[in-house]
């Protein structure tokens, strides 16, 4: 059986195609919610939180942080591949 020679063999997921439409997607999506801000008037508690774009930039970061924080988890958390063998 050979390779596929494209990506029509794939699940639609993992398509090249697909994955750049969902990159515009979520960046379009993440750029209206920004704009939004200009039409909604925002009052912040702590300062910081009325700048504009913060939430957005709040949320990219909070999910960086998670992913490392996933990641160094990972580290302590990590099992040999025959942890469960005899």
């Amino acid at each position: 059986m050979s390779a596929p020679s494209d990506d029509r063999d794939k699940h639609w997921l993992v398509r090249a195609a697909t994955i750049r439409k969902l990159w515009i997607l979520f960046a379009a999506i993440l750029a209206v919610t920004v704009l939004v801000q200009l039409a909604v008037p925002l009052h912040g508690h702590f300062g910081i939180d009325g700048w504009f774009g913060f939430p957005a930039a709040y949320g990219f970061l909070t999910c960086v942080a998670m992913v490392v924080g996933a990641k160094i988890l990972g580290i302590f958390l990590k099992r040999k591949d025959s942890y469960y063998d005899d």
